[in-house]
């Protein structure tokens, strides 16, 4: 069958660059945007922290709009795939404005201005981006093998980007400037995110002759019978819950750790060894992943990164200055992080197809806009956190040495508000169970629906 066919290595390859393009600003904007904006452009870290939180709420509204908008896209690409070709200029168009700040720009013009780019990157760009890639792969194939071992894929193409960009930042900022840094991060997010628009099938869901209920079109679906029927969908939630705990946690260590090397260890260089331990491990992770997750759950393979991350954050809030123990925190770190996010994507897929044999409506757009907005909320609250602790410490950017109000903050906030939500995060992961219903789903939903005779 068309629907359950098997995804050429290429195409699993082209899928997993959209990836390493959203990944690019994920790593810089986790890493640092909010070093940036303190540090470089002189605004404050409560005014920075107030700007992201103001955006999250702006960020549901589009995700939402989003994930209808592509229900309702019908080309003969598909209904994901343009919508990555559109975001590709925009994204590379959205990080060169945003490292434009001036310092000498009055308080208030910068301040606008770092809200119109941050909302234009964050609520429409990454939007666009994360919603139509994450419904791209429950559109690729109906097969759950496949799923698990494209969704490697991705979250390799993910670490591996996110390795380079984590690496390579420090240096092109410190030669190039931060406007010339932009640009060169512009066009790799781009190029990335421009190959799985062009090289990407979708096949699911392509049959203009397939019907839904009464002989009733599913592309005539209104959006709000589309909408009702994925917020009837316990996993829309807890793919939403899933997504915020995983990006909170991880934007959360990344913005802190600049601020860790800096005020706790006195050593700013450290930052990107720091970056290294903590994306090649979990690569390492991942080449295990469709093993376990085919042979035994995505579930399982998730509980017991959680268990990993936990670790990992409890021996970094022991480490203080101890490197060998920072060093060893931060692999356990990345070894219980990095296959979240595979299992997450194939999650949603998984999802997407439980909604359709439960209500009869299928919707990737919807489905996908959870995975995006709990990322976003995610990613949004890991780097608001750590401003508001920050502000809380009264943390000085111009002060040569801080205090050690500041240094017992930063400490709290990269290692046990980590193991924490580590936590909260295996509760969440405990919950999603929909695999059990794959083999039903398999059965009800793999062959084409046919219209009646």
């Amino acid at each position: 069958m068309e629907q359950m066919k098997k995804i050429p290595v290429w195409q699993k390859f082209a899928y997993g660059c959209g990836a390493g393009g959203s990944n690019v600003l994920s790593t810089v904007f986790a890493s640092f945007l909010l070093s940036y904006y303190t540090d470089t452009a002189m605004i404050a870290a409560g005014a920075v922290a107030t700007m992201m939180v103001i955006c999250r709420v702006l960020d549901g509204v589009t995700d939402f709009a989003m994930g209808g908008i592509i229900d309702k896209t019908h080309t003969k690409i598909g209904k994901a795939r343009p919508w990555l070709i559109i975001a590709a200029p925009l994204m590379c168009i959205g990080l060169i404005l945003t490292f434009r700040v001036n310092a000498n720009w009055d308080e208030t013009i910068k301040l606008i201005y770092a809200y119109l780019t941050y909302i234009f990157v964050n609520c429409i760009v990454y939007t666009i981006l994360g919603v139509a890639h994450t419904a791209l792969l429950a559109r690729m194939t109906r097969d759950p093998k496949e799923r698990n071992t494209t969704s490697t894929f991705s979250s390799l193409m993910n670490g591996v980007v996110g390795l380079f960009v984590g690496t390579a930042v420090s240096v092109l900022y410190l030669r190039l400037g931060w406007e010339w840094t932009g640009v060169i991060l512009g066009v790799i997010a781009g190029v990335l995110i421009l190959i799985p628009g062009l090289f990407c099938v979708e096949t699911v869901g392509m049959d203009e002759t397939a019907l839904e209920g009464p002989g009733k079109p599913i592309d005539d679906v209104p959006m709000g019978t589309q909408l009702k029927a994925v917020l009837q969908n316990r996993y829309f939630w807890i793919a939403l819950v899933l997504g915020t705990i995983i990006l909170l946690i991880n934007a959360n260590a990344i913005a802190f750790q600049i601020y860790y090397c800096g005020i706790v260890l006195g050593n700013p260089g450290v930052m990107t060894q720091l970056m290294v331990y903590g994306q090649a491990p979990g690569l390492l992770m991942l080449l295990i992943m469709p093993y376990i997750a085919n042979k035994f759950s995505k579930r399982i393979f998730m509980a017991g990164s959680a268990i990993l991350l936990f670790a990992g954050f409890a021996v970094t809030g022991l480490a203080g200055a101890n490197i060998n123990m920072l060093i060893a925190g931060t692999i356990l770190r990345s070894l219980g992080v990095t296959p979240m996010f595979a299992g997450l994507y194939a999650f949603c897929a998984d999802a997407a197809d439980y909604g359709e044999w439960k209500t009869g409506v299928r919707s990737e757009g919807f489905m996908a806009s959870s995975q995006s907005i709990g990322s976003k909320i995610g990613m949004g609250l890991g780097q608001a956190l750590p401003a508001m602790i920050l502000a809380m410490a009264a943390y000085d950017p111009t002060q040569m040495a801080q205090s050690e109000k500041v240094a017992s903050y930063v400490r709290f906030g990269f290692g046990w508000l980590g193991a924490i939500l580590s936590v909260v995060l295996l509760l969440g992961v405990l919950a999603m169970d929909v695999e059990k219903y794959l083999p039903e789903i398999r059965a009800a939903l793999g062959e084409p629906k046919k219209p009646p005779m």
